[in-house]
């Protein structure tokens, strides 16, 4: 159990030290792409974050254990916005831009339809795989169109030494903080769910809270410290960018290796309809009352409904 911890504690260091980087890198990035940082944030942070979940789901999947892909993405879709902006938000107010629900926010929600509709004959096929993945190759050109045409707008002030930051920096960063974020995601993983079998907890509920929180740590990690260097775009875009990216790219790559079977009938009949709610709650609450803006009140809203969420799980 001692060893257990130490993997916990050794992992989530190297998540803010990976966030870290990954926001530097990022925003750096931005000036040499000449695109916003909410792209940056949908795209080179979104994927970044989103490789735990690809190889865990990837690994559950090749070991016969298709609960845990699917669990660990719907779980970490509902701890993307649960848990991670919530707590974001709660740090400080995120201002919500035009193109979160005239875009990004859009194909979050129809990619998290699109998913259940697949799933509901039980499984997700190689060919269903195919057409996520290609789903996310058409967002993202889309995405790049989109934030070239506007670029003049879509520039925000951001530290102007980064300005100066070389390709090789960049890349160095990117690399240190993809790096990090792998290995302490797998250390936290790994020592959660040593923690969690030796208390008897069964491979469901470990899916979606465990191991989903487990690998949602790096979008955590970076969208705190993000806001906390009032890196706002990056912090909304990375949370809206992981969530399409784990069910397209994810879900979708994981299922072109080997096909998701349904096992656990909690995960279609309960678990995957906190995730659809989390995801359309964010349109009025970006709205109500009559702001564009994420505050507190709202961020603690978001974070008590997903500890209404894991408390039904364990109860359960």
């Amino acid at each position: 159990m001692i060893g257990s911890v130490f993997y916990v504690i050794v992992g989530l260091v190297l998540l803010v030290v990976g966030g870290e980087f990954l926001v530097r890198s990022s925003v750096a990035l931005s000036f040499r792409l000449k695109l916003s940082r909410m792209v940056i944030g949908l795209t080179v942070v979104s994927f970044a974050t989103s490789a735990p979940e690809l190889l865990v789901s990837i690994q559950a999947a090749l070991d016969g254990l298709s609960d845990i892909s699917l669990g660990n993405v719907i779980g970490s879709n509902i701890a993307n916005i649960g848990l991670v902006l919530g707590i974001t938000a709660i740090i400080g107010p995120l201002a919500i831009d035009k193109d979160f629900y005239k875009f990004n926010w859009p194909v979050m929600v129809l990619l998290s339809f699109a998913l259940y509709i697949l799933l509901m004959d039980g499984v997700l096929t190689q060919l269903e795989g195919m057409l996520l993945f290609v789903s996310l190759i058409v967002y993202l050109i889309l995405l790049i169109r989109r934030a070239r045409k506007f670029s003049d707008t879509m520039v925000e002030e951001v530290d102007d030494a980064l300005q100066k930051t070389s390709n090789f920096k960049i890349v160095i960063w990117l690399l240190i903080g993809g790096a990090a974020l792998y290995f302490g995601s797998e250390f936290l993983v790994s020592g959660a769910e040593t923690i969690a079998l030796k208390m008897g907890i069964s491979e469901g509920v470990i899916a979606v809270t465990l191991i989903a929180v487990g690998t949602s740590v790096p979008e955590l990690a970076a969208s705190v410290i993000a806001a906390l260097k009032q890196e706002k775009a990056i912090s909304l875009g990375n949370l809206i960018g992981s969530n399409i990216f784990n069910i397209a790219s994810v879900l979708g790559i994981t299922a072109l290796i080997e096909p998701i079977m349904v096992k656990d009938e909690t995960l279609m009949n309960v678990n995957i309809y906190w995730m659809l709610g989390f995801a359309i709650i964010l349109l009025p609450l970006a709205f109500i009352p009559k702001k564009m803006i994420l505050g507190r009140p709202k961020g603690l809203l978001i974070f008590a409904s997903y500890c209404i969420f894991i408390a039904l799980v364990f109860l359960k």
